[in-house]
């Protein structure tokens, strides 16, 4: 290059304009910049209200600063399931055309596959291709046969439970179809390190994915894909005994206080009500002192999983910051689904095996050995203001928070009050990577992305990206819903039958209260007819004798 330089100098000596090209061209690398780097952290089974920066009484230092320093969204919606939202954001499509119509099982029907299909590209393949590295480590929930591993869809480093659920200390199993759980690098099975702590150690590992590469010019896709605060609720005591006390006056209070604190972080509208509970949960008044203390300790333990998740995520932030990679990647955080009421340890089918390794008891709360789950009642807290939660497609189920913070990012501090759903983040990738999504992929084509990106909002643009004509839809085991505008049908009955849709206008009854489906007949068919475009469209199965056979198959 010198040499090249002098060359041109010599030739060029004459020419005032042709030296000062001479000086610009030799002084500028001929390589583009780096492309962003794009860091996705997921929390399993978060609820709306647990962060300080959106309300909530946990401490999280954090990601309340991400939040100072990018974007918060309110009304951003996943998937009401794990597995349902995963393969929707890592394909930026409906669960059924990616694969995974229902949560959990595996058969031949298409949409019901149970693992991504080949009707989408997944957002790692796709950004490898560009040039990424890609690096996951956490809960993968996409599939246990090796043809269906992140290894063969575009991770190029990766440590995973292939389950949705599992102990946060060891490899006993707390699912019938993973007696002892199963952990996987770059594709091979391996054993699950002694002393470990789930959330602890997929921190050390992606840190470590990330630095294996540093100073190669590549950018990096990197996903967290925590299983914290999933249950089974075990964290060190450390974490939770610094909230001991503070939920002693039950999950009626908490849903209370927290519908306030929502309010005052400017988070839901001043005039929000609190959704009437679900039938599931108990007055805590009706409950016995022992078992009030036995509530409170599984909420103590909870925020302790949150504090303990939130300390991780600060390491993860400040190893970027070590390596000088802070500034250029964009810090994506958000929940899969609404708070989870399931508690397996008392369920058919799930106990039998659950009992065998662990107890309930309450001197043993939050060891390895224990088993807890906090249920509908705090689950319902979790969820203020919105209606029930984790299963259901109301926005309970679906209303998660999002923080976004780094590259593109205009104005820091502000909550975005529009409507997003998680198919508009493989988008947002793609338009920041620079890379198209393909017509076809490996020789077959695929169906176009369902969302759009972000970035007009983040770049300060925009204030939304879809408009009122925006159809977005969701079908799960017949829980089902459509969105159009401020308007939105949902299923909360089983089994499944047309006439069970509720009818509401979210603009004026966020806690989906009151059914308008009598007094607003032609809005009700406009959005029925919205659903069966829906349903025919992504591949929609509901559930009858014969289906619902084969759909139960290899459950």
């Amino acid at each position: 290059m010198k040499r090249q330089c002098l060359s041109l100098f010599c030739s060029a000596t004459n020419s005032l304009a042709l030296l000062s090209l001479l000086i610009f061209s030799c002084s500028k690398p001929n390589s583009p910049e780096k492309a962003p780097n794009i860091l996705l952290i997921v929390a399993d089974d978060l609820a709306y209200a647990d962060l300080g920066s959106f309300g909530g009484d946990i401490e999280t230092p954090n990601l309340d600063q991400l939040a100072k320093e990018g974007i918060r969204f309110s009304r951003f919606h996943a998937a009401p399931y794990c597995a349902v939202s995963r393969a929707m954001f890592l394909s930026g499509n409906d669960n059924h055309i990616a694969g995974m119509g229902i949560q959990g099982r595996v058969t031949s029907v298409q949409g019901y596959e149970g693992h991504l299909s080949d009707r989408i590209v997944p957002v790692p393949d796709l950004l490898r291709s560009a040039g990424y590295h890609t690096y996951m480590a956490g809960k993968w929930h996409l599939g246990s046969k090796p043809e269906n591993n992140p290894q063969e869809k575009g991770f190029e480093k990766s440590f995973i439970t292939p389950e949705g659920g599992a102990n946060h200390y060891n490899n006993m199993g707390v699912l019938p179809q993973a007696p002892i759980s199963k952990y996987f690098e770059h594709g091979k099975e391996i054993s699950w390190p002694e002393g470990a702590y789930s959330t602890d150690f997929y921190t050390d590992k992606l840190i470590e994915y990330i630095q294996s590469n540093q100073g190669d010019g590549k950018p990096f896709f990197a996903f967290a894909a925590y299983t914290s605060p999933h249950w089974p609720l075990q964290v060190d005591e450390k974490y939770w005994r610094k909230y001991e006390g503070r939920y002693d006056e039950g999950y009626e209070k908490l849903k209370s206080e927290r519908i306030e604190s929502l309010k005052k972080a400017g988070m839901i509208p001043e005039d929000a009500i609190l959704p009437t509970s679900h039938p599931r949960v108990k007055a805590w008044n009706s409950l016995s002192l022992e078992e009030q203390k036995k509530e409170a300790r599984k909420m103590e333990l909870y925020a302790g999983m949150v504090d303990n998740l939130d300390e991780n995520i600060g390491r993860l932030i400040n190893s970027l910051k070590e390596i000088g990679e802070y500034e250029n990647t964009m810090i994506i955080f958000m929940a899969d689904n609404g708070a989870a009421a399931e508690d397996f340890y008392y369920r058919d089918g799930f106990k039998e095996l659950i009992q065998e390794y662990h107890t309930d008891a309450y001197e043993e709360m939050g060891k390895e050995n224990s088993f807890i789950s906090y249920g509908p009642q705090w689950a319902e807290a979790g969820s203020s203001p919105f209606r029930y939660f984790k299963g259901f497609a109301t926005e309970g189920g679906m209303n998660v928070p999002l923080i976004i913070a780094g590259p593109g990012v205009a104005k820091s501090g502000i909550i975005n009050h529009s409507f997003l759903t998680l198919m508009d983040l493989a988008p947002t990738f793609y338009e920041l990577a620079k890379t198209t999504y393909p017509e076809i992929w490996n020789g077959k084509a695929v169906k176009p992305l369902r969302g759009a990106s972000l970035l007009p909002i983040l770049g300060g643009e925009k204030e939304k990206i879809h408009d009122e004509n925006y159809v977005f839809g969701l079908e799960h085991a017949g829980d089902a819903m459509i969105r159009k505008g401020d308007w939105k049908i949902v299923n909360v009955k089983s089994p499944f039958e047309l006439k069970n849709f509720e009818l509401y206008n979210l603009s004026e009854d966020l806690a989906e209260q009151k059914d308008l489906k009598e007094a607003y007949p032609e809005k009700y068919q406009e959005m029925l007819q919205e659903w069966e475009k829906f349903a025919e469209e992504v591949g929609v199965v509901l559930p009858s004798p014969k289906v619902e056979k084969v759909l139960k198959t290899n459950l």
